[in-house]
């Protein structure tokens, strides 16, 4: 992404503070979910369920602050702000498809 803002003649120290800003909660974000998986593993599904969906409504609301003080702050660039913290969301909503489409390949060549 830096690369891309420095390209198009649009880097300064904004986008790179923005950029580390929510490159830092993404990975943040991605590491409390992974513990509340794990503690979520232990428990019954009633229990578990709940519990996740607390932690998704928290780390929502964390990101959005973020965003929310980010946009705020005129040190951060708001598209280099955005990009990290949607990115992975749009990765993960492709992936399956990519695969059904490769797996769809997969068998007409057999």
């Amino acid at each position: 992404m830096q690369a891309v803002f420095l390209i198009a003649r649009f880097w300064d120290l904004t986008v790179l503070w923005g950029n580390l800003l929510s490159g830092g909660v993404g990975v943040l974000n991605f590491f409390l979910m992974g513990l509340t998986v794990q503690s979520a593993l232990g428990k019954e599904e009633k229990k578990a369920r709940q519990l996740m969906r607390l932690s998704q409504t928290l780390r929502l609301l964390m990101m959005f602050a973020v965003i929310a003080l980010g946009a705020y702050l005129p040190c951060f660039h708001i598209a280099a702000l955005l990009i990290p913290l949607i990115f992975p969301r749009l990765a993960v909503f492709a992936r399956p498809l990519i695969r059904k489409k490769k797996k769809g390949e997969d068998t007409n060549e057999a």
